[in-house]
């Protein structure tokens, strides 16, 4: 079965940065779109940021356009987020999975950004 392990969460200040890695397994990774999600205290899960298979398209909401970047390394079955000029509004636990997401949600990794 599926299952996901994200990780890099912590504290930041605003204005800084955090890199969040998601390993994913029980699947052929390098067939699957992959995305990072997130919920914030008090909303629904959220669309973050989406990459294709190859790593060639990638996309975002716009609330984290050119803020964020998203990659894939297909050999580790890995993807992660660059989180750069964070804002205390991307507070939140963010979370991995595939495009479109499955049923396996992971923990998730908790982000805290503060002034």
């Amino acid at each position: 079965q599926v299952q996901v392990v994200e990780s890099g969460g912590g504290s930041a200040q605003a204005g800084g940065s955090l890199t969040l890695s998601c390993v994913a397994s029980g699947l052929t990774f390098s067939s699957y779109a992959m995305a990072w999600f997130r919920r914030a205290p008090g909303k629904e899960r959220e669309f973050v940021a989406a990459i294709w298979w190859s790593g060639g398209r990638t996309s975002y909401a716009d609330s984290v356009k050119g803020r964020f970047t998203i990659s894939r390394d297909n050999a580790k079955n890995t993807v992660y987020l660059k989180m750069n000029s964070l804002k205390l509004e991307d507070t939140a636990v963010y979370y991995c999975n595939t495009d479109p997401a499955s049923a396996a949600w992971g923990q998730g990794t908790q982000v805290t950004v503060s002034s």
